[in-house]
C-alpha cells in the first residue's frame, strides 16, 4: 500500500491552524461597543469584509483574491509575536518588527514548500506596501482600527489616539479618492464623538499639528 504523500503537508497545515487559534484570544488595543476588548481575529474578519465591500469603489482596480489573502494573513505573526499598538515607538517598535520577521519565517518553515513561500511572500508584500493590493490592504488595516475606536466608549481612548484622528491616517489612503472620502466619514464620526463628550477639538487639532 502506497504512503499518502499529502499527509505530511496536511499535518503541517493543521499545526499552523492550531497556532492561528491564538489570534482568537490575542487582544488588541481596541475595545468593542459592548465594553470588552477586541481580539486580533475579530479585527482581521472585519478588515477582510471591508476589502470585499470597498474594492469596487477604487479608482485603480486591485486583484481582490490576492488582497483578501494578504488581509487574512497580515496579522498571523501576532500568534507568535503578540500585538503592539501602532503608536508605539523606539526600541519596542523595532523589537516588534524583529519578532514578527522571526515569526513569519517560522511559519514559512512550518508549512514548507510553495505554501510556506506564498504565506511569507504575502506578509512581506503587505509590509512593504508597494503594490496596489498591499496599499489597499494597509489602508483598510489602519482605518478599521479607527472605526473600532469610534464604536467603543471614549473612556477607552488614550490621549494619543485622540490626536491621531487628525492626520496620522491620511497618508495610508492618499493613493485613492474613494479611500480618502471613506476615511473622511470615519474621521467625522470620531470628531463628533469627541465633541459630544466635551472635548476641545481645536485644542486637540493644534496639539496634533505640533506633534
Amino acid at each position: 500500500m502506497e504512503t499518502d504523500t499529502k499527509v505530511p503537508a496536511l499535518q503541517s497545515l493543521l499545526a499552523l491552524l492550531h497556532l492561528a487559534e491564538k489570534l482568537k484570544s490575542e487582544l488588541r488595543h481596541s475595545w468593542l461597543a459592548s465594553g470588552r476588548q477586541e481580539s486580533v481575529a475579530e479585527h482581521t474578519w472585519r478588515a477582510a469584509l471591508m476589502v470585499l465591500l470597498l474594492h469596487r469603489h477604487l479608482e485603480q482596480p486591485v486583484d481582490l483574491e490576492r488582497t483578501l489573502r494578504m488581509m487574512l494573513i497580515h496579522d498571523l505573526v501576532e500568534a507568535e509575536a503578540g500585538d503592539i499598538p501602532v503608536f508605539e515607538t523606539g526600541d519596542r517598535k523595532e523589537q516588534k518588527q524583529e519578532n514578527e520577521r522571526r515569526a513569519i519565517e517560522k511559519m514559512r518553515h512550518l508549512l514548507g514548500g510553495a505554501a510556506g513561500d506564498e504565506l511569507a511572500a504575502l506578509w512581506f508584500e503587505f509590509e512593504d506596501a508597494t503594490t496596489p493590493e498591499a496599499r489597499f490592504a494597509q489602508s483598510i488595516d489602519k482605518i478599521e482600527a479607527q472605526l473600532q475606536h469610534n464604536e467603543a466608549s471614549l473612556d477607552t481612548w488614550l490621549h494619543v489616539e485622540k490626536l491621531r484622528v487628525f492626520h496620522k491616517l491620511d497618508k495610508y489612503v492618499a493613493f485613492d479618492p474613494a479611500m480618502l472620502q471613506f476615511l473622511g466619514l470615519i474621521k467625522q464620526e470620531a470628531f463628533d464623538k469627541m465633541r459630544d463628550a466635551g472635548e476641545d477639538l481645536e485644542s486637540l487639532r493644534r496639539e496634533a499639528q505640533a506633534s
